[in-house]
């Protein structure tokens, strides 16, 4: 028996639901296991925002592709057939039954997959031109916080990603016709616009701080553009961005047909969803987002009058328009 044949046996549970999660969030904990140890043993951070996109990824592709693994190895499809395009939800005439994917499995993983490398790639070139996250300056000695700090990530990406896995959970059968819902189009505009958001957001910090270094302007913080309307309008961005992905997520996941094959009731499918943005928002708000940022710039410019009233009149959070 192979390693994946007789992982697919131990998680072989009778919920097609526990099938994908099980797994998935074993991985994110494998995955972030495998870079703490070398990281917590080299007191280094560099790799730590590059594992969590990282396994963003791989995370999001495996709970894609897990039933139609699971079909091939019980028997379900013939041995060696391959796996379901990305493409095949899309066209007319393509493989069907066991393995068959939905067009929103495909469109919320790349949804997913988009801001994962975006965000894991921003990140990553800001920590090589930085040298060091000074997130971790005083975490990365400790071997428990260290260790800790990895651990939650991987608790990071496992909540973010449940509306996601629970979808790729779903047979395709039970997604019944493929028109458009109303939770689809909210779902899918909250989703655009937070990317947009943030990558905006983003891209204004980092051309000010270029510019900066570069004595083009000598202003001492950001107050100009999005951080005009709000004092943190990336992490409004990724907020909303997660909760347009759990918008789409519940309006399929409080069908009869999908509740029947997961075994779900509407109360633990509005949990599996709203629990990402819920948690993400919370992250944000109150520990490692707003309260760090907000605690960096006070002590570096909380005796100035020109920030105490960018600070009185911006939003923390929701801009204003």
């Amino acid at each position: 028996m192979t390693l994946l044949q007789s992982l697919l046996h131990l998680t072989n549970f009778k919920s097609s639901l526990l099938q994908t999660l099980v797994p998935s969030v074993s991985a994110a904990f494998a995955i972030q296991t495998a870079f703490a140890i070398p990281s917590i043993a080299c007191q280094s951070d560099r790799f730590y925002d590059f594992s969590g996109s990282l396994t963003y990824l791989a995370v999001t592709a495996l709970s894609l592709y897990l039933p139609a693994l699971r079909a091939r190895h019980g028997g379900l499809t013939p041995s060696g057939s391959p796996l379901p395009s990305l493409l095949s939800p899309f066209l007319a005439g393509t493989m069907t039954g066991a393995s068959a994917l939905n067009w929103r499995q495909v469109v919320l993983s790349g949804a997913v997959s988009i801001w994962a490398t975006r965000l894991g790639t921003y990140l990553f070139q800001r920590v090589l031109q930085e040298g060091k996250d000074s997130r971790f300056d005083d975490i990365k000695t400790s071997v428990p916080r260290f260790a800790g700090a990895f651990a939650a990530q991987a608790t990071w990406v496992s909540l973010c990603l449940m509306p996601v896995v629970a979808i790729n959970a779903v047979p395709a059968a039970a997604f019944g016709g493929a028109a458009l819902r109303l939770t689809d189009v909210v779902g899918f505009g909250l989703y655009v616009g937070g990317l947009a958001f943030e990558v905006v957001a983003d891209r204004q910090k980092a051309k000010w701080v270029r510019e900066k270094k570069e004595k083009v302007h000598d202003e001492v913080f950001l107050s100009s553009g999005l951080w005009a309307k709000s004092r943190h309008p990336n992490y409004f961005g990724e907020s909303t961005l997660w909760t347009g992905i759990a918008t789409t997520s519940v309006g399929i996941l409080l069908s009869r047909p999908v509740q029947a094959a997961l075994g779900l009731s509407p109360k633990a499918a509005l949990a599996l969803c709203y629990v990402s943005p819920a948690f993400v928002t919370f992250l944000l708000l109150k520990v490692s987002g707003v309260p760090l940022s907000e605690k960096k710039y006070d002590k570096k410019y909380g005796d100035r009058k020109d920030y105490q009233e960018w600070k009185r009149d911006t939003p923390k959070f929701f801009p204003k328009f």
